[in-house]
């Protein structure tokens, strides 16, 4: 029946010219089709369509069929011997059905699907996309920039798989997608090779291949997770995609230097206004992976010129860096700190410039670090920020780290990061003192310095359980000084008057003194009777509780009472300073899930930072 229908509708179209078929015709066309394959009449419906005297009607109406021929592919068993002849029937209307109209049609089935589906509908259509478009006269480039377009949407959706089973599992089909897409890939950049005259139409085909190649370089490769052992490098699908689509780049005349080397510049070195606008919106972590991949991966780094300086290659990274470091991914934050030990490992100790912290990336990075440190859940990447942020300051002059000390003193706002910056300041002294005198450690410099180190962030209301960390740090950087600058080499005590402020001043010295006599023991027992059954209280449980831990036995008299002797010698902020909050900085907003970034607090009241860090 359903056969006899669709012979009588050809039959009615035959005596018809091609410009007098109606809507009606594609139709009846399509529901009659796709009610042959339905009941099973595959061998009539190949006969139909192979008959020349239809050569006209199927060229115009048989696109409508593809849909239904990719569904039977997809439903049926891969066992069922009718799938030569759907392949046989797929194959013979790419050839014979109008190429506009099937390009239009297949980019239709590739964004039908979604989840698992994607990959074996793209798997089946790449081939015949491939040769419908490569018969295209005109608008090629265009029709391979939709059709790469609409491919790489797909395929951006499909969950990037991070361990080597889940790459040999490949559940979604993402790493024989990147595969497949290469080989669809490959003969429009033979293509753009091959043209020596450098067309217009070439010029614009150079151009969708390039924005194709930045869009992989994003997505997937940028949050793919690369196979550690060099042995398995070959093995490793998402990489081979990642050394053919460096080898595109290349080959359509964009080798990796020129690129990287040239984004940021003011002067810009694409040919097209759209790609312009483009760059500025997209590229940064396109840009930010290559270089990763690059120096990293060492994929094709053999074209790097070998005259770059260890310095200018870590001046040039540190913008992809703090790209990297800017998302809340694992994989993206390991790949930035992975680049930057990469880059801090080829600079030698002490030579990078004060100068270069006047590039925003210089101060920018290390701040991203202090994120990292003290916001992200992953133990790993805690310790690692931790141990290259050491290596950053290592490597930098000595102008360089009291500038950055400085820095980092003011933003970091975390109790346990200014204690290891206070840490570094002692260590640096320490070495001006055995060593060379250096003037930014000592004198005016150091005594500058020391106006934000021994400093109380919220005067005497500071919380100096919360604020512990940087508290004994500074007291043990002002012992150091007692103890080992008793000569005054480093001048902080010529300097006294600075740095006294009030909080060392004779007379508050004095108050300090006094009023810690009166909060002595017999101000104690006064204290008593006047607290009561307060200590009792869970705040003072826990306070207790610290102080036993730190001394070795529980006190007798009341916790808040032993935080009176030293009021005192508190001292309200410096003018002009401004409050800074002692506290442990909350998540930023943009960490949100998957990756919930906080730092739990410990059962002292302390944020535990000198633990993690």
């Amino acid at each position: 029946m359903a056969v006899e229908e669709l012979q009588s509708i050809i039959k009615r179209c035959q005596i018809l010219e091609e410009q007098d078929f109606k809507e009606e015709d594609f139709g009846l066309f399509q529901l009659a089709g796709q009610r042959c394959l339905d009941e099973g009449h595959i061998d009539q419906l190949f006969e139909i369509i192979q008959n020349e005297k239809n050569k006209v009607i199927v060229k115009n109406m048989g696109w409508n069929l593809v849909g239904p021929v990719v569904r039977c592919l997809l439903w049926n068993d891969k066992e069922d011997d009718k799938r030569k002849y759907y392949f046989l029937m797929l194959d013979l209307l790419v050839e014979l059905c109008n190429p506009k109209e099937l390009l239009l049609g297949l980019l239709e089935l590739i964004e039908e699907p979604s989840g698992k589906q994607i990959s074996p509908v793209i798997l089946l259509l790449l081939r015949p996309l491939q040769t419908v478009i490569q018969k295209l006269r005109h608008n090629r480039a265009y029709s391979v920039g939709l059709a790469l377009s609409t491919l790489w949407s797909q395929l951006s959706v499909l969950p990037v798989p991070y361990t080597q089973g889940q790459m040999q599992a490949d559940e979604y089909g993402l790493c024989q997608c990147c595969e497949a897409l290469v080989e669809f890939t490959k003969p429009f950049v033979e293509e753009v090779t091959g043209d020596k005259e450098n067309s217009v139409e070439n010029e614009k085909l150079k151009d969708e291949l390039l924005k194709f190649c930045f869009k992989s370089l994003k997505c997937p490769l940028l949050t793919a997770q690369f196979l550690e052992p060099p042995e398995q490098a070959d093995t490793d699908p998402l990489r081979r995609f990642a050394a053919e689509i460096i080898g595109f780049l290349s080959a359509i005349g964009y080798p990796f230097p020129k690129v990287i080397f040239n984004h940021g510049r003011k002067k810009k070195t694409w040919d097209y206004l759209e790609f312009e606008e483009e760059e500025d919106k997209q590229l940064s972590d396109s840009m930010a992976s290559l270089a990763y991949l690059v120096f990293v991966q060492g994929i094709s780094i053999d074209q790097l010129p070998m005259v770059l300086s260890p310095s200018y290659l870590l001046q040039f990274n540190m913008g992809h860096i703090e790209v990297l470091l800017q998302r809340t991914e694992e994989s993206v934050l390991s790949k930035g700190l992975d680049l930057l030990e990469n880059s801090l490992l080829r600079t030698e100790d002490s030579s990078l410039l004060h100068q270069c912290l006047e590039i925003k990336s210089f101060l920018t990075v290390p701040q991203g670090l202090v994120k990292v440190m003290t916001l992200c859940p992953i133990e790993t990447l805690r310790k690692k920020s931790l141990a290259l942020l050491q290596l950053y300051i290592n490597k930098l002059d000595s102008q360089g780290k009291y500038t950055l000390f400085r820095c980092l003193l003011n933003t970091s706002n975390h109790s346990g990061v200014e204690a290891f910056i206070i840490q570094n300041i002692k260590n640096q002294i320490d070495m001006s003192l055995k060593g060379t005198p250096n003037k930014w450690f000592t004198g005016p410099q150091l005594v500058s310095l020391l106006h934000l180190v021994l400093f109380l962030p919220e005067g005497a209301e500071t919380d100096l359980l919360q604020n512990s960390d940087r508290i004994m740090a500074s007291l043990n950087l002002l012992r150091y000084l007692v103890i080992k600058d008793n000569e005054n080499d480093n001048q902080p005590w010529t300097k006294e008057k600075p740095v006294k402020g009030g909080c060392s001043a004779p007379e508050a010295c004095r108050r300090g003194v006094g009023g810690g006599k009166a909060q002595g023991p017999g101000g104690v027992r006064e204290g008593r009777k006047e607290t009561g059954r307060d200590r009792g209280g869970r705040r003072g449980l826990r306070n207790s509780r610290c102080l036993q831990a730190a001394w070795g036995r529980k006190p007798t008299h009341a916790p808040q009472l032993g935080v009176r002797p030293l009021r005192p010698f508190l001292t309200g902020p410096r003018p002009g300073d401004g409050s800074r909050s002692h506290r442990l900085p909350q998540p930023a907003s943009h960490y949100s899930n998957p990756c919930p970034l906080h730092m739990p607090i410990t059962r002292s009241g302390s944020t535990g930072a000198s633990d993690r860090l």
